[in-house]
């Protein structure tokens, strides 16, 4: 028997809650009648088809205090059905990956009908997350009960409902036991050991669990260039030459490691499922918006924008907003280039051991001073590239990140470039370098985690206390779990934290042959923060919803740019030194030409190995190129059954005349 969505309840009494609803406190009764209605509501009726009930019944609201939280959870078979729709990627009984289909169900490794467990509580908050951000309006031109939140054909209700404050939060609940058994794996006990990465991704989605495996492959990667680098900074320090075998290495490694971990994320994402996934037709993201009219492509109806609007959007706005960040972070600098002219002198006037300490405070001013400007050009990239109105998620997260990897490139390493090509301070260089890395690193892990996880040990305690003090005879278990998890901070997502590996990696290699002790730096700050970050996701931060990922995405080209600009700093440094100038006493040209042609040698070198060295593994690529092939082969085959019946329709007929 075929099931269908119109066939499943969606007024079960008693369901598992998976994510939680908050609306203010002074919702109208109709809109949350409204709101129930859409949500439970056939999808053939424009509902979402899922369960939904308030936290609190009538007398546990009349007993406790009055909450506006509600759950919404889902049936065993609207969550396969719903898989379906999602492409969710399953392992089959014969061992390939293949999309996962309801009618084929008994086909996939783990499947049983009274098996809840085939799909992950991660998978099945995914896709409730799914339908709601799909609820769009249709005939509605209001929200019932505010008539001044205006909605139009296509509007993504959920996200008209948040920005309008209406629902203040929508969020995935915890499972304290699955959580606990991660946290026991993963960092409560300070070992050297690999992270529990398949754990992490059943329980937080793939690309929570894709940074963690970055971070951690990136950490180990960081070792050879640290142990290679320390006797270098304690004993060749003045030796610029000596270097070059010191910068050649560092180049080599840069291209060697970011090729092996794609062919290591490839092996993990086509376990996982997600390097299958089909993403040729994604959805439009929840806050597009547009006229309602029906996809050329797909044939589906959703929202409509012009590219020509977008396009004026970004070039005539975004555009000139983001050189006039660039121009005041370039002013900034300069006054940090005044404040240290003024602190040295001070210090040739009167030498004294506060003077020496004077020295260093405004590279600590200047390190805070772009941590701050990195935090607020943030907010600005979001809503510019918010209100460019992009279609698909992809599209945004690519525009988002490039605005501020470009801000971010400039803001933290143009003083560096300045210092290096044009004072051409190497001690300055290395003080700076060195100040900025440390003091990055620290800040990092005091705002991320250690002051997050502070607050929320004291809201926890005062959640506590009021529990504890009712005296109503109710189970207050989930209350309590979701009146703590609602306060929490929300997860924003990996953006920061690989910004902040990316930013690492420019310091370890842009600079190398001038401070070879930054790989050692890096690699003990990313052994804390593993830990910090585990409990920021475990502790801090509400649960994120899961999303599928296939890669680290555009983050991977930001890594293999970055590697290339270091050839061109590194080679040009080299150049620059004493002992290689003194070789070439009297021609500059051809010193020039010989730097010229090693950068271009080099560059020759990261190109063969990154062509040399495939993307996939082998078995990976033959598993893929079969599964392309036995799509094609279905394909053969429902095409020959549809001209089959045609011709069989086509004698019946003529049978008949």
């Amino acid at each position: 028997m075929r099931v269908t969505l119109s066939t499943l309840d969606t007024c079960e009494s008693s369901f598992t809650p998976l994510v939680v609803i908050e609306l203010a406190q002074d919702v109208k009764e109709e809109t949350k009648e409204w709101l129930k209605n859409r949500i439970i509501a056939k999808k053939k009726d424009g509902g979402a088809q899922l369960l939904f009930r308030p936290l609190l019944n009538k007398y546990e609201t009349e007993t406790i205090e009055n909450q506006n939280l509600y759950l919404v959870g889902a049936s065993h078979i609207r969550l396969l059905l719903g898989a379906e729709a999602v492409g969710l990627v399953k392992e089959c009984t014969d061992a390939a990956m293949r999309a996962f289909t309801y009618r084929t169900r008994h086909n996939f490794k783990g499947f049983h009908d009274n098996n809840e467990d085939f799909l992950t509580m991660a998978e099945c908050q995914f896709i409730i997350k799914h339908e709601l951000e799909n609820l769009r309006a249709r005939d509605e031109k209001m929200i019932p009960g505010y008539p001044q939140a205006k909605l139009y054909p296509g509007k993504s209700l959920m996200r008209r409902l948040l920005t309008s404050g209406i629902v203040t939060q929508v969020f995935p609940l915890h499972d304290s036991e699955a959580l606990k058994k991660l946290e026991d794996s993963w960092y409560t006990r300070f070992a050297l050991k690999y992270q529990p990465i398949d754990n992490i991704r059943a329980y937080f989605g793939e690309t929570i669990a894709l940074y963690f495996g970055f971070l951690e492959y990136f950490t180990f990667a960081l070792i050879p260039m640290a142990v290679i680098g320390l006797p270098y900074y304690l004993f060749v320090w003045e030796d610029y030459d000596k270097y070059v075998i010191f910068a050649s290495f560092n180049l080599i490694w840069s291209t060697v490691i970011l090729e092996v971990w794609k062919r290591g994320c490839a092996n993990m994402t086509y376990r996982w499922g997600t390097l299958v996934m089909k993403r040729q037709f994604e959805e439009p993201r929840p806050g597009f918006h547009g006229v309602l009219g029906i996809n050329s492509v797909t044939g589906r109806e959703e929202p409509l924008y012009s590219s020509y609007k977008r396009q004026l959007r970004v070039y005539l706005v975004s555009l000139p907003l983001v050189c006039l960040c660039l121009y005041f972070s370039l002013y900034v600098m300069m006054v940090y280039f005044d404040m240290e002219v003024w602190v040295l002198s001070l210090h040739e006037d009167s030498e004294s051991v506060w003077t020496s300490l004077l020295l260093y405070v405004p590279s600590v001013v200047y390190a805070i001073v772009i941590e701050i400007m990195n935090r607020l050009y943030r907010y600005a990239a979001e809503f510019l590239t918010s209100w460019e109105n992009h279609r698909l998620e992809s599209a945004y997260q690519n525009h988002l990140v490039l605005k501020v990897l470009v801000f971010n490139f400039l803001n933290c390493f143009a003083s560096l470039f300045y210092i290096a090509f044009v004072l051409k301070d190497m001690k300055l260089l290395r003080q700076s370098l060195a100040t900025l890395l440390i003091t990055s690193q620290i800040l990092n892990q005091v705002v991320e985690s250690l002051l997050p996880y502070w607050l929320q040990r004291k809201y926890c305690a005062k959640v506590k206390r009021k529990v504890q003090a009712l005296k109503a005879n109710v189970d207050t278990t989930l209350y309590e779990q979701v009146l703590l998890e609602k306060e929490m901070g929300t997860y924003l997502g990996t953006f920061d934290d690989y910004l902040e590996l990316f930013l690492q990696f420019g310091y370890v290699s842009l600079f190398s042959c001038v401070y070879p002790l930054a790989a050692a730096l890096a690699v003990l700050n990313n052994f804390t923060e593993v830990n910090s970050d585990a409990l920021k996701m475990c502790r801090v931060f509400k649960r994120p919803f899961a999303e599928p990922s296939a890669s680290i995405g555009v983050w991977q080209l930001a890594f293999e740019t970055m590697s290339v600009i270091s050839v061109v700093t590194n080679c040009a440094l080299i150049g620059m030194s004493p002992q290689v100038n003194a070789v070439f006493p009297e021609s500059k040209t051809d010193l020039v030409l010989i730097v010229v042609a090693v950068e271009h040698a080099l560059l020759a070198l990261k190109f063969i190995l990154a062509f040399a060295i495939p993307d996939k593994p082998r078995h990976i690529q033959m598993k893929l190129a079969r599964l392309e092939f036995e799509s094609l082969e279905a394909l053969k085959q429902q095409q020959m059954k549809l001209v089959a019946e045609s011709l069989k329709e086509e004698s019946q007929e003529e049978e008949a005349t």
